[in-house]
């Protein structure tokens, strides 16, 4: 059954960022004296920033070390590159359906990425107020209504664990992007090996 609503997760699924990542939390972590590294905050990648600094117990200096890592990030923007085929997978699912992207990322940096790599989509969630982060499902809702499509006719491609769960707390599809970041589950009922195989997808 095809779908209506294309929903995807923007790191690891549309743009690989890892190298801009590491640079990034390097930089903040250097500037806040803070002594973690970067794999610890990598088995959090689809949570929001300030959850993920709250579960590594990274407290003081928060706001500081966003703004820096934020700001670090842009300056390295050529060390992100978009995955193969994504553009034009996107423009031929353009013609017959609406395209959205749910992301942990700030809105900013979201806008530019997504102007830098010529990504076009009908609609964009970030975090923001009274929208929490995944794997709460509101920016995943906040894209159906806003739409006007049913749940039945919405599936959500991801990388992660976050991801899931913010997929089966809206009860949509959930399709695991297994070149992402995240490790594979068996409760990932369907994957896709390259960004390419969406296109071919059936759902039941």
């Amino acid at each position: 059954m095809k779908k209506k609503l294309y929903l995807f997760d923007l790191d690891g699924v549309l743009i690989s960022s890892l190298e801009n990542m590491k640079i990034s939390w390097k930089s903040s972590c250097n500037l806040c004296n803070v002594k973690v590294s970067f794999n610890k905050f990598y088995k959090n990648l689809g949570m929001g920033f300030f959850d993920s600094l709250r579960k590594l117990k990274i407290y003081k200096n928060q706001e500081t070390f966003i703004k820096n890592y934020e700001k670090t990030s842009i300056k390295n923007f050529d060390k992100i590159n978009i995955f193969k085929d994504v553009n034009k997978v996107l423009r031929r699912l353009k013609k017959k359906h609406k395209l959205g992207i749910v992301t942990s990322k700030d809105l900013n940096r979201t806008k530019k990425i997504l102007k830098l790599h010529n990504i076009k989509v009908d609609i964009v969630s970030c975090p923001r107020k009274n929208l929490r982060s995944k794997p709460y499902p509101d920016q995943i809702l906040f894209c159906i209504k806003k739409l006007k499509v049913n749940k039945n006719d919405t599936v959500f491609v991801g990388d992660t664990s976050y991801d899931y769960y913010a997929a089966k707390s809206a009860k949509i599809n959930f399709v695991f992007a297994n070149y992402g970041y995240g490790k594979y589950d068996k409760k990932y009922k369907n994957k896709i090996k390259n960004f390419n195989e969406i296109l071919k997808y059936n759902f039941d």
